[in-house]
């Protein structure tokens, strides 16, 4: 068994419990869009999802989506199923492969995140324009640092 830090913590820790204290806002901040639009907050991370394929240019199947967001085939068909009657995704022909179905977000959900969201990304970029290019850099690879090893936690 591992013991506490001690009661000042290093620079280091005191980003890490920064990072944690983000993490809660951000959740909160997303519950709620999703309770204010009715959703469940895995409908709020499947339309992200969605736009950060979009944004890359990826197509989405539902399967890939589902993996993702660590669902099950079941949860993941009613998950989209979900969103689909609500407006915000569709299933459409893959275009690369007519044959497969993918996801896509719609016009509708992107406008509807942006309301709420919007501000906070605002002011994230407007934080972030205050930085040099080294300071980018390193915040930057922290962020990746980070997610990965939460991708590899069990």
């Amino acid at each position: 068994m591992s013991t506490p830090p001690d009661p000042a913590p290093a620079p280091e820790l005191e980003i890490v419990h920064l990072l944690r204290a983000v993490t809660v806002e951000l959740g909160l901040h997303s519950a709620r869009f999703a309770q204010r639009h009715g959703m469940h907050p895995t409908d709020v991370r499947a339309l992200i999802a969605l736009m950060d394929a979009r944004r890359a240019g990826e197509e989405m199947s539902a399967g890939r989506l589902g993996a993702v967001l660590g669902l099950n085939s079941a949860g993941t068909t009613a998950l989209v199923d979900r969103l689909e009657r609500a407006g915000q995704v569709r299933r459409v022909r893959g275009a690369q492969d007519r044959r497969k179905v993918v996801v896509e977000v719609q016009d509708r959900a992107v406008e509807l995140g942006w309301a709420f969201f919007g501000p906070l990304i605002e002011r994230s970029v407007e934080l972030l324009r205050g930085y040099d290019e080294h300071q980018l850099a390193a915040v930057r690879g922290f962020l990746h640092g980070v997610r990965e090893a939460a991708a590899g936690a069990e």
